[in-house]
């Protein structure tokens, strides 16, 4: 079973941001459960104090246009209080990642310091140096008086090469980061210096977008959505790695990062592990393959389901077996899987390094293979979801109930992909885990978790055995493990 590492990490977002763009509905796959955290509250409702959700987290999507208007907003009472031009505000809010507390606090003891650190104004030393000469530091060229243009910090250019050293760098893909032409020079161009000097409407257009493209990634509060030509702007009050979804083209993603949404797992976790998966692809290609053999009778076989209990029988035969550990099924007990925590070598430390790199590909290897398996069977469960929702239209054609009355096997298969998507990314945030109690803690309750998903796994498989009652108990109790999981071990 194989992993497209490229498909846990959602793309940059595009450059381009079209202010007049419609928003569009696109067409789902029905085979596709991204949408699996919608819909299934009712079936699983907590009490009490169960009811709490750890990844629960406010946000609003925002278009173009409105995110440009409450940049805008922020940026004219800034100006208002500084009593600087709106493009330097915008200079000062991109220096301080728009927090305009931290702005104003700064101001009210020091306002003159304010504008250095910002970048905007020169220190008094650099302050004083003023060039009389009519010749362009740059061309070298005579200049008339007229002709020659200098930000705040007096270093005088001609208007040619000041256009081209605009143009060069826009094209480029520089926003805010065009800067004074003077060696070891920092003071950045507000945007009213740049605009008249680019030669076309086509690189203004794009000096707009990348200035805007600036202004959101250095907001706090702001995150452009990674979904490919999505124009469309995430705005939360506290940033926090969370889960957030955007309503234009549904990407679901993690607001701190913008990678796919990885909890337990922090951040930078999951960036080494994805790194590291990448470089050790090829070592890891030989547990890539779909199929493996029987324990029992030695033949080939392949998984077709996202269930981990394989299930093997003939005339006289019978195995009932792990499909990660090949162990016998009813030896994993109800309360603990062995077979999800790596077992170290507390001795290793005293062996030659030969012997440290193999335990340390050893390790690497128990944790990758079981990442991967669990994103292969998110693959498969997707393919049971398409089935069920055959089933269900089949059912209401043929009067069978309604699909009100059906409705609990979609949402089943909804939730069984959400609590093995959490479960798929507790193995990185294992892999560098330090060993001590609350490792065996994270251990305990991921094998816990990984019990319920697979029961509810077999259940869903098997859903006409199975009454409805008993369905939705399974799913409250393994959404409860999952909660449970990620209110002590996800960063809050």
């Amino acid at each position: 079973m194989s992993v497209d590492m490229n498909s846990q990490g959602s793309d940059s977002n595009e450059e381009d941001y079209d202010p007049n763009c419609e928003e569009e509905e696109e067409d789902e796959d029905p085979g596709d459960i991204e949408d699996y955290y919608d819909g299934v509250a009712n079936d699983v409702e907590q009490q009490g104090a169960d009811a709490f959700d750890p990844e629960e987290y406010q946000f609003t999507c925002l278009t173009y246009k409105e995110s440009e208007s409450t940049l805008n907003e922020h940026m004219a009472s800034l100006a208002a209080t500084l009593k600087v031009s709106h493009a330097v505000a915008k200079l000062v809010l991109v220096s301080f990642h728009w927090q305009i507390s931290e702005i104003l606090e700064r101001h009210k003891s020091n306002a003159a310091q304010l504008l250095v650190e910002a970048r905007v104004q020169p220190t008094s030393s650099k302050h004083a140096m003023v060039h009389s000469s009519h010749h362009c530091a740059v061309c070298m060229q005579f200049v008339r008086k007229e002709n020659l243009l200098s930000l705040a910090c007096q270093h005088q250019f001609c208007r040619s090469c000041w256009e081209q050293h605009c143009t060069v760098l826009v094209k480029d893909g520089v926003g805010v980061g065009v800067s004074c032409m003077a060696q070891d020079c920092l003071l950045r161009t507000p945007e009213d210096f740049v605009f008249p000097l680019l030669p076309s409407e086509e690189l203004k257009d794009k000096y707009r977008r990348y200035l805007f493209r600036d202004y959101v990634e250095s907001h706090y509060q702001l995150q452009l959505c990674p979904g490919a030509d999505c124009p469309m702007v995430i705005q939360v009050q506290e940033p926090k790695a969370r889960r957030v979804q955007c309503n234009r083209c549904n990407e679901v993603f993690c607001f701190k990062c913008r990678q796919m949404y990885h909890a337990p797992t922090d951040c930078a976790t999951i960036r080494k592990w994805l790194t590291k998966c990448a470089d050790d692809s090829e070592t890891a290609n030989y547990i890539s393959a779909h199929t493996k053999d029987c324990p029992k009778c030695n033949i080939c076989i392949e998984k077709n389901g996202g269930c981990n209990h394989m299930v093997m029988g003939f005339l006289l035969f019978f195995a009932d077996f792990c499909w990660m550990c090949l162990g016998d099924w009813k030896t994993h007990g109800s309360e603990y899987y062995e077979c999800s925590r790596y077992k170290e070598n507390p001795d290793i430390v005293n062996q030659s390094q030969q012997a440290q790199a193999r335990e340390a590909l050893k390790k690497y290897l128990f944790y990758f293979e079981r990442w991967e398996n669990h994103n292969k069977s998110l693959q498969l469960e997707a393919q049971t979801y398409q089935r069920i929702q055959e089933k269900i239209q089949e059912r209401v054609m043929n009067n069978l109930g309604t699909w009100i009355d059906w409705q609990y096997l979609q949402n089943a298969a909804k939730l069984l992909a959400k609590c093995r998507y959490t479960l798929q990314y507790t193995y990185p945030y294992a892999y560098y885990m330090e060993s001590g109690p609350r490792k065996k803690l994270f251990e305990y309750q991921q094998a816990q978790l990984e019990a319920e998903i697979e029961n509810l796994s077999w259940k869903v498989e098997r859903a006409d055995s199975y009454d409805r009652g008993d369905l939705e108990n399974q799913m409250h109790i393994a959404e409860q493990r999952r909660r449970t999981l990620l209110k002590d071990f996800h960063d809050t």
